[in-house]
């Protein structure tokens, strides 16, 4: 008689059954954006309320601006969702140059909006629209589309890094004249995780990282608001009430809510104690409000994220959507690190954004964004690919009336690579074959023994009998043909 299996032991194995299932990875990444996005919402409203009726006169102000947000990015979540990839790398550059006019306009007065020393926003209708956002996820898409095409065509280093380096360094230069710091070290994160991810090498990787933290150190010491912020980083106390307030309010917040939470509406520090609160320290309030509890299921949520990412860049066989979705994810994850260090006091204060959590409704809806592209992804994965083939949709595919994913085909140079991998002996003729074809010198072995006597036989000239390698070459034939036949034409004429 069997023992029975340990609780812990079948919980593993039903996690690991449901892993295994072709759509796993789109399921998850799709719950995650949605608990992310109701969690934000939540905590908005419940951060918001105080400032927004000292604003507005409602408390639901904020809260119903970043509900309109939150719907629109569900609805780009879905158009992202079935966009196919083929029209994504079409369009990238004209996005990307799209992105790159609205960062020269924004900048110019009487176009641009200027808010808290910063001139990065447009304002239609009463809606902010933020366009550095938009040029996050330009760089990322067409940097994806760039350096897959250069990784099956063999490119050089140099050709790996031009036009991309180059063209991140305009749309930098013109995102620190607004001035944003944030946005500025996220764009540094995707540039970074796109040329680490293609396969960079690691010298030149490693003077790249060298070269933009001496420019960070540079810029950090240079501007007066940025080199404030990291001289209180290293002396909190030197101006309490002043650059280093917002720090230390948010950590007296995590404090006041202890392990269990003061209890969601009950924060204290939005009373006007913790500036930003339903912003840049939102992370502040939840662990006030949720307490360590609240605060470690949403550093939980995100690290469940992080596998699902980085399990769909791994299962993916389009070098495009391996390289998109690793840097996607490197980029939301690191955007929620450096938020999360800044608020817990581990990181200088940068004015990154918790990603779906923070209020923000451009950056609300290019996160959505991402998250739709990754769900992308996960549906060409080539077991999602056959099982979606095979009408096994689910009731969750049906509902949305979701397009059949494309199968991946390999470019040529990725088809060849590909062959080569799992055969080396049968990439050999295909090898000879294109080196005769584009003129290169090829070395042949010389004639079987039984052909020289075949031709002594009937009485042919030595001359006729030399190696193969000296007679002429037949053209775009692969050698080990050329040289079986010649012995089977041996062999008949001994028999006869």
């Amino acid at each position: 008689m069997n023992a029975p299996q340990p609780a812990d032991g079948a919980a593993r194995n039903r996690v690991g059954l449901w892993l295994a299932r072709p759509l796993a990875s789109f399921h998850l990444v799709v719950t995650i954006a949605v608990l992310l996005t109701v969690l934000g919402l939540v905590m908005v409203l419940s951060s918001s309320s105080v400032e927004a009726v000292a604003t507005n006169g409602s408390a639901y102000g904020l809260f119903t601006s970043q509900a309109i947000f939150a719907a629109l990015g569900l609805v780009i979540f879905y158009l992202a969702l079935i966009v196919p990839v083929r029209v994504l790398r079409r369009f990238s550059f004209p996005a990307f140059a799209v992105t790159v006019v609205l960062l020269v306009l924004v900048l110019i007065p009487g176009i641009g909006t200027e808010s808290q020393g910063t001139r990065g926003w447009f304002v239609v209708a009463g809606v902010s629209l933020q366009p550095s956002e938009l040029a996050k996820i330009a760089i990322a898409v067409w940097g994806a589309h760039l350096l897959a095409s250069r990784r099956a065509e063999r490119s050089s280093t140099r050709e790996m890094m031009i036009p991309l380096v180059p063209a991140t360094l305009v749309v930098t230069l013109l995102i620190i004249l607004q001035p944003d710091l944030g946005t500025t070290v996220s764009l540094a994160i995707i540039v970074l995780a796109l040329l680490w991810f293609a396969g960079l090498r690691l010298r030149v990787f490693l003077t790249i990282v060298g070269t933009a933290a001496g420019l960070a150190v540079l810029l950090a010491l240079t501007a007066g608001y940025r080199s404030a912020r990291v001289r209180a980083f290293f002396n909190p106390g030197a101006d309490p009430q002043g650059i280093g307030y917002q720090a230390r309010q948010a950590k007296f917040s995590l404090a006041d809510g202890g392990f269990w939470g003061r209890g969601l509406g009950q924060s204290r520090a939005k009373w006007s104690y913790l500036p930003n609160a339903h912003n840049d320290f939102i992370f502040a309030i939840i662990g006030e409000e949720l307490g360590f509890l609240g605060g470690l299921a949403v550093i939980g949520l995100f690290g469940l994220f992080a596998y699902a990412g980085l399990r769909i860049s791994l299962r993916s066989v389009d070098p495009f959507l391996r390289l998109l979705t690793a840097t996607a994810t490197t980029w939301i994850i690191g955007q929620a690190f450096i938020n999360i260090g800044y608020v817990v006091g581990l990181l200088p204060v940068t004015g990154l954004q918790l990603p779906l959590v923070s209020a923000g409704g451009t950056s609300t809806a290019t996160t959505l964004l991402m998250f739709g592209l990754i769900a992308n992804a996960a549906r060409h994965e080539p077991e999602a690919v056959a099982a979606l083939h095979a009408g096994q949709d689910g009731r969750f595919g049906r509902l949305l009336r979701l397009p059949k994913p494309e199968q991946y085909t390999p470019a040529r140079g990725e088809a060849v690579r590909l062959d080569r991998r799992a055969d080396p002996a049968r990439a050999e003729p295909r090898r000879a074959g294109a080196e005769r074809g584009s003129g290169t010198a090829v070395r042949k072995r010389p004639a079987p023994p039984e052909r020289a006597s075949h031709e002594r036989a009937r009485g042919r000239t030595t001359q006729s009998a030399t190696p193969r390698d000296q007679a002429p070459r037949r053209a775009r034939r692969p050698a080990r043909t050329t040289d079986s036949r010649d012995g089977r034409t041996g062999e008949r004429g001994n028999r006869r």
